[in-house]
């Protein structure tokens, strides 16, 4: 055996301790991402160890990179949280009708001469008070007239008002909140046949009151076409969508995967479309050749959709949130840390933008002044972290995914009224994530349409705050006998516009 076998012997074995320590480390992670997923924290928050990092105790910061950290703008700094003066008992709101309840002295004569004492005031006291709901039976009289005198005389009656289910046992008021109930409040429709049972010892079926709430997606299926029509008039829409478990009725006896796909205006209406995949179908049909600006996460179904000239835009949220993770599995990881501060420093920038109330070109020209370095120091740190990390760690994945996104995160510095973030449509999908824990899934294919028309309005309604008992009740009756002409000015945004 010559005397380079051993040394090449040596550098193979080097090799593969090298390689098992980098399979170590992917493997650890997984299992920390697996604990922390099922036992860990879901907040974004960084902790104040891991902002420790940044200084002394982080082996990887030298003492002028500290210096450069802490001569940042101090408008990219958290603002400090300060503790609120006690504002004494709390008003209950004027808006809340009043209701005098007077109580006397049992004692109305003096006591020393005993004559009779005068009232020279009252002492006040306010308290919060509720009427639980109390059902009772409507009986309808129309009245009948007709013409004594005359003996061909017709009888003429009253006319009925129209109601959102016709002919039915329930007043549209009853109808209305097992919408609300079930679609704000999560209240399946299980446990409100269970209160009105208790309450008013009625007895309805499930399926009576999926018939109620059915008919009013059906009614407002057109209503949200409107709407749709008027977000495509729009130069600037966000996007998401979410999963949402759907009855086959085929036997298979398992719920079928489909999508609830969200598209809306910043503090604007929404609309939700239902699709039974997550293909490139749906936001293809929705869009139709709609040429705006298109702000999503990183999922490619969202290319290829809209007319040629579609602008796609980023979400500096999402970027975040993959070293988030990456901090969460490594705690002692400073690059993460740090990257997590720098985007964080974007936010903070909108942040004094709003609290300054500036117009979107004074945002935009803020954004370019102080946020700029930090995305072009965002975007030479990952490229340098590319080449140094493990490419199926969190962090390298972290990397990885703001290197390919890079295009559309950079166009949030280039449009005075895109947000830095896709977080309004995320939140819009939380009453969606709540209420697959409450009612399970959607009924039927068929149904899947109704129920995103009602998401639709009560989003919309929340979004602008626009009251949806109201709204529901000024629009739903006669909804079906009216022209299209008239169904579009009935949309949550033209009917509280018109309400003045």
């Amino acid at each position: 055996m010559s005397v380079s076998d051993p040394q090449l012997r040596i550098a193979q074995l080097e090799s593969e301790l090298a390689w098992a320590h980098l399979k170590i480390q992917v493997l650890e992670e997984r299992l920390r991402q697996q604990r922390i997923r099922m036992l860990g924290p879901h907040s974004e928050t960084l902790s104040n160890l891991q902002l420790e990092l940044l200084a002394d105790e982080e082996p990887s910061a030298t003492s002028d990179e500290v210096e450069a950290e802490a001569s940042r703008e101090t408008i990219t700094r958290k603002p400090a949280r300060q503790r609120k003066s006690h504002p004494g008992r709390e008003r209950l709101p004027e808006n809340l009708p009043r209701v005098e309840k007077v109580i006397r002295c049992e004692e109305q004569t003096c006591k020393a001469c005993g004559k009779e004492t005068s009232v020279i005031g009252y002492d006040e006291s306010e308290q919060l008070d509720v009427e639980p709901a109390r059902y009772f039976v409507q009986v309808i009289k129309r009245e009948k007239r007709v013409c004594r005198c005359c003996e061909e005389s017709t009888v003429t009656m009253a006319p009925l008002s129209p109601r959102i289910v016709e002919k039915g046992l329930a007043s549209d008021s009853v109808v209305i909140d097992a919408v609300v109930s079930k679609y704000c409040d999560h209240l399946p429709l299980y446990r409100q046949a269970a209160i009105l049972e208790r309450e008013a010892g009625l007895e309805i079926g499930r399926a009576t009151l999926d018939g109620w709430v059915m008919r009013v997606g059906e009614l407002l299926t057109a209503v949200v076409q409107m709407v749709r029509k008027d977000l495509l008039t729009e130069a600037y829409l966000q996007a998401d969508e979410t999963t949402v478990p759907v009855q086959m009725h085929d036997r298979r006896g398992s719920n079928h995967e489909a999508y609830l796909w969200q598209y809306g205006k910043p503090g604007g209406e929404t609309v939700f479309d239902f699709c039974l995949g997550r293909g490139r179908e749906g936001p293809s049909k929705f869009l139709g050749t709609w040429e705006g600006i298109l702000q999503t996460d990183g999922y490619q179904a969202y290319d290829g959709v809209g007319g040629p000239k579609i602008v796609h835009v980023g979400c500096w949220a999402h970027a975040r949130r993959k070293f988030v993770d990456a901090v969460k599995v490594n705690p002692q990881d400073g690059e993460a840390v740090k990257m997590v501060l720098r985007m964080d420093a974007l936010f903070l920038v909108d942040r004094d933008a709003r609290a300054k109330a500036m117009s979107g070109a004074e945002r935009l020209g803020q954004r370019r002044e102080l946020a700029q370095p930090w995305v072009e120091e965002i975007r030479e740190t990952c490229q340098k972290l590319s080449k140094e990390v493990l490419p199926k760690s969190a962090l390298g994945k972290a990397v990885a995914y703001t290197l390919n996104q890079w295009t559309k995160l950079a166009r949030c510095l280039e449009y005075e009224d895109v947000e830095l973030s896709n977080n309004l449509a995320e939140n819009s999908m939380r009453p969606v994530a709540l209420g697959r824990k409450n009612w399970l899934h959607v009924g039927s294919v068929k149904a899947g349409p109704k129920v995103a028309a009602i998401l639709s309005v009560v989003e919309s309604c929340r979004r602008i705050g626009v009251p949806i008992r109201e709204y529901l009740a000024g629009i739903l009756p006669g909804l079906d006998r009216r022209i299209l002409s008239e169904v579009a000015n009935l949309t949550p945004a033209r009917w509280s516009a018109a309400r003045g």
